[in-house]
């Protein structure tokens, strides 16, 4: 199974990179976040024309994810708990039999702020959901955007933004809280010393040109799972295209 992960920022402005995107690397499943489409306006047509199935939810302007996969998903859930009282962030979809949790952590705005301890209690209640639903020692994946960097060659500057949103502390700790519950970043397994960032600020002029840049999308697994994963990278191409998202694609694949 080929697994991907892409923050689109926008899916309708993201749509002729996806598209070509999918019919050349063709993965199994493509988690996307940041669609910033209410359901009724998210371009599945685009997708089916692909053969791709369509699993989605979203909300105007903000958030917004999808899961979109050569299989129609077995099984699928939106959220922690309750889909009508909280923000579009969530889709767990069974595909060939394999939970597949596609994220988007909150980005936290500000570690003063009420949106950083959001994005604090966002990580525990995720602790919580994988300890009430699934076992670490059965095969799992997650991906998307965590908003996290988790290790000083995840950033491009580790000293300098060391307390700075994506790169704190305190997300540092909920994240590997979550980690601690069975999983294991498959990027790191196959690249376990290697630079490579999926994220470059638009603020920052020319970041990605200058190799300014945060691995903050992921794809995550159960060990089970992470043994059977024969390579993982991320594709910087996209990125280089005109408008595109300020992320990009990262991939894994994993041993039927």
């Amino acid at each position: 199974m080929k697994v991907a992960s892409f923050n689109a920022n926008g899916i309708r402005a993201r749509l002729p990179i996806l598209t070509i995107w999918l019919e050349r690397e063709a993965p199994d499943v493509l988690c996307i976040q940041e669609t910033k489409v209410q359901d009724s306006d998210f371009p599945r047509e685009a997708f089916e024309r692909l053969s791709y199935h369509c699993t989605f939810w979203g909300q105007k302007a903000f958030n917004g994810v999808a899961t979109v996969s050569k299989r129609p998903p077995e099984k699928v859930w939106f959220g922690f708990n309750d889909k009508d009282k909280e923000e579009a962030r969530m889709i767990t979809a069974y595909i060939e039999g394999i939970p597949i949790v596609n994220t988007y952590v909150p980005q936290g705005t500000a570690p003063d702020s009420e949106r950083f301890q959001y994005k604090l209690q966002w990580f525990q209640q995720l602790h919580e959901y994988f300890s009430n639903h699934f076992r670490p020692e059965e095969p799992l994946v997650w991906a998307g955007d965590f908003n996290v960097a988790p290790e000083p060659m995840d950033v491009y500057d580790p000293e300098g933004l060391l307390g700075s949103i994506g790169y704190h502390p305190q997300e540092h700790k909920a994240l590997a809280e979550v980690k601690s519950w069975g999983f294991v970043d498959v990027f790191r397994r196959h690249h376990p010393e290697q630079k490579a960032y999926t994220f470059w600020d638009y603020r920052i002029p020319h970041a990605f040109r200058r190799g300014l840049g945060w691995r903050v999308d992921h794809i995550w697994s159960t060990e089970c799972l992470a043994e059977k994963s024969t390579r993982a990278w991320v594709d910087v191409g996209p990125r280089q295209l005109e408008k595109p998202s300020d992320h990009t694609f990262i991939l894994a694949e994993f041993e039927p």
